[in-house]
């Protein structure tokens, strides 16, 4: 996709290079899209969700000086997340008639706070419905190109894509349906209706891949 000189959006919240203390891996929605991936690519989800959790010892960091692949690479996350804006303030207009609230993107290095917990690098991009964020280290993108072998940008915005899609379930209540199902049903069964959640922010994505092609014509 093209997407050098065009403009991005102005909600990139940039912390790379800050302290944080991590205090161990949690199976949050970023978790989940890496073991989606090892499971298409054929690999053990078990042994990839160890590396994780090994890999969150607590600890402090601090983060060396940002290369210029790495300012590339947030300039592209943020063209992005300006296509996911403008599709979705549109469909939500014209086809829903309510107003989008636009989520705010994280760029971080290795570690990072968020209002539903800690988040890392090894655990991938996530959305935190508790502070409309989406949190991603743009290490993750070298990862999908090392151990998932899928490199090119499309690969990279469908990353953002699916993030800003858990936002648009979030907005339109159907994250909240879900999580107020957790204490009525098995744990089977809610594991059934978070699969299915993550299977519909793969189709709100495929939404905005399609929209964003017919706008830019």
């Amino acid at each position: 996709m093209r997407w050098e000189g065009r403009e991005g959006s102005k909600n990139v919240e940039d912390r790379r290079g800050r302290n944080v203390k991590r205090v161990g891996a949690g199976l949050g929605l970023g978790t989940i899209l890496m073991l989606a991936f090892a499971l298409f690519m054929g690999e053990d989800p078990t042994q990839v969700l160890n590396q994780i959790q090994q890999s969150q010892p607590q600890t402090q960091t601090q983060s060396g000086p940002v290369s210029q692949a790495d300012e590339e690479l947030k300039q592209f996350v943020s063209v992005v997340l300006k296509d996911t804006e403008d599709v979705w303030r549109k469909i939500f207009r014209e086809e829903l008639g309510k107003n989008y609230k636009d989520p705010i993107l994280v760029v971080y290095t290795d570690k990072v706070e968020s209002a539903c917990g800690f988040g890392s690098a090894a655990s991938g991009p996530f959305y935190c419905p508790g502070d409309d964020k989406l949190y991603i280290d743009l290490s993750f993108y070298q990862e999908l190109k090392r151990r998932f072998n899928a490199p090119g940008d499309f690969a990279m915005a469908y990353i953002v894509a699916h993030e800003v899609a858990h936002h648009v379930q979030n907005q339109l209540g159907i994250t909240m349906q879900v999580q107020k199902q957790k204490n009525r049903i098995s744990e089977k069964q809610y594991n059934d209706l978070s699969v299915r959640l993550e299977l519909q922010a793969d189709f709100l994505a495929g939404v905005w891949a399609h929209h964003a092609h017919q706008m830019k014509g």
